[in-house]
C-alpha cells in the first residue's frame, strides 16, 4: 500500500465532489467520507415579532387622518373619534330624537325633534369638528364644544303641535272683498289673527337643550298670533286694484270711452274667490257678449260739421257746433273673450278698432259796423250783410268814438252810469264792449232809435241788442264812422 501524505488526505477531504474513497484491489481499507456541515442559518425571531406592531402604529397613524379629536363635541352631542360621516348621523340623529314635553295647557304631549321638522346643518358642523379638531393634532383634543342652530319647519312644526295640543289654537280669519251695490265699490272685510304655540320660543328651547346634551326638556307653551292666509293688507291691494279696474271700465276709441260701463254692471260679470295668500278673480264672457252685441250700435255714428266763427283774417273766435269724425266699428268677433281675459288683469279699459270718418268745418267770418251818419248797424257774415238795424248813437254832447275796434268784454246785465257820469241807469240788457265805456247794449228807456239819443254808446232794441250779444263773440271786428 502506498502511503499518501497529510496534504493529499486534506485535499481529498474538502474536495466539494468528493464522496467516498477510491476502490483498492481489495486488500486496503475503505474510508466514507460525511458531507461538509452546512453554516447555521441566522434567527429573524425579532423581526418576525415587530411586524404585527408595526401595521397597528401605520393604522393608529392613518385613522388619525380621518377621525375627529377625543373629547370634540358638537353644541351636546360627543364626536370624538369618529369620521365625519358618523358625527354627521350623530349630531342629526341625536336632535331628531330629542323629545319636547308640553306642560301647562300643552297636557303633556310629547314631541319629537324629527315630529317639529328641527334640522340643523349636520354635514358642515362634522366638517368644522374634523378641520379645526383632527385626532393627529394632539393639541387640539378636549376642545370647547361647536355651537349650533337649531332650525324648525315651522308649517311642520305648527301642524305637528296643532295635532298633539289642538287645545292651544284657534284658528284666524281670512280678510274677505265684496262688492258694495249702494257705494258701488268693492269693500275689505278684515283678517282676525289666531293663536298658537309661538314656535320661536319653542326653537329657543329646543336649542338650549340641544346645546346642553338633553335628551328630554319640559316646555310651557307661550302662545303668539296666527296670522291668516289672506291678510287685511292684501284684500285692501286686491281692493284698490278691482275698484280702479271698475273705474275705467269701458270700450274706448281712442281716449274717448265711447262706450261707458256702469260699476255695478262689470262687478256682476267678476267673481272675485279667495285663493292661495290672495284672490283670484273669474269673468264671465258669455255676460260680456250680451253688451258686444250692441256695440255696433253705440259706436258707430256719421260725421259731424263743425261751424266756427272767425274774424275777416280767419281767426276762429268761437266754435258753435263742435266737430265730430265718423266712426264705424270694424269687427266685434271675440271681443268678450279678450276683454274677459282683461278685466281678470285688472284691465277695464279695451280699446275698439274702428274706421274713422274727418268731418268738415264750416266757418262764418263775422263783423260789425256802425254808420253814423246814418244811425244804421250793419253785421257782416263772409263778406255780405247778414243785417242792418236802426240804432242811436252818442248825443252832440257825447258823441260815439269813429275807428275800428274790437269786441273785448259782454255783460248780460249791468247798472251803467255813475255820479262821476252825472247819469245811473239801472239793469243795462245785453251790453257788448268795444272801446272802453262804449258798448252796444238793449236800451228799454226809449224807442226813438235812428236817432243820436246816447252819452256815447250804441243803443239798439233790446230783441237787437240780445242778438248781437249772442251773434258776435269777443274779438269781432266793430268799425264805427261817419
Amino acid at each position: 500500500m502506498t502511503n499518501r501524505g497529510v496534504d493529499d488526505v486534506t485535499e481529498l477531504a474538502t474536495r466539494h465532489d468528493a464522496e467516498q474513497a477510491p476502490q483498492g484491489d481489495g486488500t486496503s481499507p475503505t474510508y466514507a467520507w460525511a458531507p461538509a456541515e452546512p453554516e447555521p442559518k441566522k434567527r429573524h425571531l425579532g423581526w418576525w415579532i415587530g411586524v404585527p406592531a408595526g401595521i397597528a402604529v401605520i393604522a393608529l397613524v392613518a385613522s388619525s387622518l380621518v377621525l375627529i379629536a377625543p373629547g370634540t363635541a358638537v353644541a351636546g352631542v360627543a364626536v370624538g373619534g369618529q369620521t365625519v360621516g358618523a358625527a354627521t348621523e350623530s349630531i342629526q340623529a341625536r336632535l331628531a330624537d330629542t323629545t319636547i314635553v308640553l306642560t301647562g295647557d300643552g297636557g303633556g304631549a310629547e314631541l319629537t325633534g324629527a315630529d317639529l321638522g328641527a334640522t340643523v346643518d349636520a354635514q358642515g358642523l362634522a366638517d368644522a369638528a374634523f378641520s379645526g379638531h383632527p385626532m393627529w393634532n394632539v393639541t387640539a383634543w378636549n376642545a370647547e364644544p361647536l355651537d349650533a342652530a337649531v332650525q324648525l319647519d315651522v308649517a311642520a312644526a305648527a301642524s305637528a303641535l296643532r295635532a298633539a295640543a289642538p287645545e292651544l289654537y284657534s284658528d284666524p280669519v281670512d280678510a274677505s272683498v265684496a262688492f258694495d251695490a249702494e257705494a258701488a265699490e268693492y269693500t275689505v272685510t278684515p283678517a282676525i289673527d289666531g293663536a298658537g304655540v309661538d314656535t320661536e320660543a319653542l326653537r329657543s328651547a329646543l336649542q338650549q337643550a340641544f346645546a346642553a346634551g338633553q335628551t328630554r326638556v319640559e316646555f310651557d307653551p307661550a302662545l303668539a298670533p296666527v296670522a291668516p292666509a289672506i291678510t287685511t293688507a292684501i284684500a285692501e291691494t286686491t281692493v284698490d286694484e278691482l275698484n280702479a279696474t271698475i273705474a275705467k271700465a269701458g270700450f274706448y276709441v281712442g281716449k274717448e270711452r265711447a262706450v261707458p260701463l256702469k260699476a255695478a254692471t262689470v262687478a256682476s260679470w267678476m267673481t272675485v274667490t279667495p285663493a292661495e295668500a290672495g284672490f283670484d278673480v273669474a269673468v264671465d264672457q258669455a255676460a260680456i257678449q250680451k253688451v258686444v252685441d250692441g256695440l255696433a250700435k253705440r259706436v258707430n255714428r256719421k260725421a259731424v260739421t263743425a261751424t266756427v266763427i272767425t274774424d275777416t283774417a280767419g281767426a276762429v273766435l268761437r266754435t258753435d257746433v263742435a266737430g265730430v269724425e265718423g266712426r264705424q266699428l270694424l269687427s266685434s268677433d271675440n271681443i268678450a273673450g279678450r276683454y274677459a281675459e282683461q278685466l281678470a288683469a285688472g284691465d277695464g279699459a279695451y280699446k275698439l278698432e274702428v274706421a274713422k270718418t274727418p268731418f268738415k268745418t264750416t266757418a262764418y267770418a263775422r263783423r260789425l259796423e256802425v254808420d253814423l251818419s246814418t244811425q244804421t248797424a250793419y253785421l257782416f257774415q263772409n263778406g255780405k250783410v247778414y243785417n242792418s238795424y236802426a240804432i242811436s248813437s252818442g248825443k252832440s254832447g257825447t258823441p260815439t268814438d269813429q275807428g275800428h275796434f274790437r269786441i273785448y268784454a259782454k255783460v248780460a246785465l249791468q247798472d251803467m252810469g255813475g255820479p262821476s257820469f252825472g247819469y245811473l241807469t239801472e239793469n243795462v240788457p245785453w251790453i257788448s264792449y268795444y272801446n272802453g265805456d262804449e258798448a252796444f247794449h238793449g236800451a228799454y228807456w226809449h224807442n226813438n232809435f235812428g236817432h243820436p239819443m246816447s252819452h256815447g254808446c250804441v243803443n239798439m232794441p233790446v230783441s237787437i241788442a240780445k242778438f248781437v250779444y249772442d251773434w258776435a263773440p269777443v274779438g269781432t271786428e266793430v268799425w264805427v264812422h261817419a
